[in-house]
């Protein structure tokens, strides 16, 4: 093992690579066991630096550690900014507006209270570590919100008070910090006002320039494709350098108004661009836990005192309720959603980050009690990231604020063969929705009891109005082949690939008229195009669910059922698969088969037969 030259450790390429092993492999890991991400990646961080000293961020990455840690915050903050389409916010957006200029300003008066009075600091380290506590952590939200599938507007609220009080907790460690500057030092008060004021507008002006100038430059083709994301990040991290340079901070005020910005343009490029950051944010958001976590010392953890876990439950039960509690008293936000949002409020990079730089700052002010702030902010972020991550669903559910219990079901396409599938969807409880950009083609499903969306599953007004997260599954089965694979290609990494499927595809004699086999969805069913599987069921052939048991077993109902095609299982534990004809079906996954079966008639007249030809 190559070890560092600084003495101990690994070598610093070792240490990166190590970083980015932990931390995609903590959130595959947390994917397959379904627990929180983060947890584990906190996890990871403090057994490969406290406890072994495998990784030493600060001896390893020496003076680079916090820059990187800064572009990254401010990167991820940006990604942030990307998700806040305004036409999201439109049944948010009260309640947004309550909890940013009304729960912001009681939440730090409250978190610094907490401060001060339970965790004995000082009131000038209070009010600055009070001011970072507004930050709720959008790299924390993001996940839980995807594991817990909350309905959409508790979830607009999560996610825009996440992103939009980042900066503003942000600014207003700022304004605290130099408050405490101008009482430890000569500096005039007006001089810290006009400061903070400049940075404040420089940084929003930046944002708005940069996000202007970017959209109109990739409007007007100034800029090829495969250069629009490098330019996207060099742009990213110079507004943030140049707004951090004129006030510490800012930069991520930047960044985020330059995200929202372009998020609201409606640019052709914008899904390819968005995908992107996503990818580098779940990068950076797992490097950025882990070395924050290793970069702890055993020392440090060990002040952690009785005063420490006071102060934890205190802002949990209290500092965080209640301000939120208030900011929506009087709104048309209902009481469950108050009740969800005011009990989550779990801490995350950005808080941790943003503290550990302002405690050395206030440390050099000479302000002992502030070198008590890193600690008692990884004990905000390990508790709150822990309680959260595991209760925020079970929460959510008891509150009726899930979009689904069970996983459902969305089939594009409203022929008799979707409406079939769906009923015999239905008959295993399951969320079944139809979808067709043609009202004439929802008539039967309708009649048949089951949900409709009348448009286009691809436009802005169904990724506003459908409750997505309420389906893990979307099957494509129009007529249309090329329409088929564009929505299950476009669609793959919202539901993911592996749950996405689509009717076999018309084979074209000529290649011209052939789409590249990389593109589209999973085959479903008995390797049938759409009309040999709406053919099939007008010959009498049905969707029906059997249940198995101990005495009647998935090998029993084969010998039973030769000529029956198994589309679909539902399995002990209510997970739902699809099968195509190359995929096995075993015995773990099957509590209740969903198989395309001959009629009753048919099936009867073959074994009557088939016991005459035997006479």
């Amino acid at each position: 093992m190559a070890l560092s030259s600084t003495g101990g450790g690994l070598d610093p390429v070792l240490a990166f690579s190590l970083v980015g092993l932990l931390g995609v492999g903590s959130q595959w890991l947390a994917w397959r066991m379904r627990l929180p991400a983060i947890v584990l990646m906190l996890l990871a961080g403090l057994i490969i630096g406290p406890v072994l000293g495998l990784l030493k961020p600060g001896a390893q990455f020496g003076d680079m550690l916090s820059p990187m840690v800064a572009i990254a915050v401010a990167i991820i903050l940006f990604e942030g900014g990307l998700t806040l389409n305004l036409g999201s916010l439109r049944d948010a957006a009260v309640g947004v507006r309550r909890l940013v200029f009304i729960g912001a300003p009681l939440g730090w008066l409250a978190s610094s209270c907490a401060l001060h009075y339970v965790a004995g600091l000082s009131w000038e380290t209070a009010a600055v570590f009070g001011g970072i506590m507004i930050v709720t952590g959008p790299t924390v939200i993001a996940p839980l919100l995807r594991q817990a599938k909350l309905s959409k507007r508790p979830a607009a609220l999560l996610q825009w008070e996440a992103i939009v009080n980042d900066p503003v907790g942000a600014l207003a460690a700022v304004l605290a910090f130099e408050v405490v500057v101008v009482l430890q030092t000569a500096t005039g008060l007006g001089h810290a006002v006009w400061q903070l004021g400049l940075g404040i507008a420089v940084a929003t002006g930046l944002g708005i320039a940069a996000g202007w100038g970017l959209v109109r430059a990739f409007r007007q083709a100034y800029v090829p494709e495969y250069m629009k994301v490098p330019v996207l990040f060099v742009l990213l991290i110079g507004v943030f350098a140049v707004a951090d340079s004129v006030l510490h901070e800012s930069g991520l005020l930047a960044v985020t108004i330059m995200g929202l910005w372009i998020a609201n343009a409606d640019l052709p490029s914008f899904a390819e661009l968005r995908r992107f950051k996503e990818h580098a944010t779940v990068l950076l958001v797992s490097g950025v836990f882990i070395l924050l976590a290793a970069g702890m010392s055993l020392d440090v953890l060990s002040t952690l005192d009785w005063r420490a876990a006071v102060f934890v439950l205190s802002v949990i039960l209290l500092a965080r309720p209640l301000p939120v509690l208030i900011a929506l008293a009087f709104s048309n936000v209902p009481w469950k959603e108050r009740l969800l949002v005011a009990f989550t409020g779990p801490r995350g990079v950005v808080l941790v980050a943003v503290a550990g730089l302002f405690g050395e700052r206030l440390v050099g002010l000479g302000i002992e009690d502030a070198d008590r702030i890193a600690p008692l902010a990884f004990a905000l972020v390990a508790a709150t990231v822990v309680l959260h991550g595991f209760t925020l669903t079970p929460l959510a559910r008891a509150l009726g604020l899930t979009a689904s219990n069970a996983p459902g079901v969305m089939i594009l396409g409203g022929s008799r063969w979707s409406v079939a599938l769906g009923q015999a969807l239905r008959k295993l409880d399951l969320p079944v929705i139809v979808a067709d950009p043609n009202h004439a083609h929802l008539r039967t499903a309708r009649e048949a009891g089951l949900d409709t969306w009348f448009g286009d599953i691809l436009s802005e007004a169904a990724e506003h109005r459908l409750e997505l997260a309420a389906y893990d599954t979307l099957i494509c089965a129009t007529d249309n082949d090329a329409y088929n694979t564009l929505a299950a290609t476009d669609l793959a990494p919202e539901f993911g690939r592996e749950n996405v499927y689509q009717l076999k595809r018309v084979k074209h004699a000529s290649t011209r008229h052939a789409l590249p086999s990389t593109l589209g969805g999973r085959l479903i069913g008995a390797n049938e195009t759409f009309f040999e599987a709406n053919a099939r069921l007008a010959e009498g052939w049905e969707f029906r669910v059997t249940g198995l048991t101990e005495e009647f077993t998935l090998d029993d109902w084969r010998e039973k059922n030769p000529e029956a095609v198994i589309v679909a299982t539902l399995g002990p534990n209510g997970t739902l698969r699809f099968f195509g004809p190359e995929d096995e079906v075993k015995r773990k996954d099957a509590g209740k088969l969903l198989a395309l079966m001959p009629a009753r008639e048919e099936r009867l007249a073959g074994g009557q037969a088939g016991g005459q030809a035997g006479a």
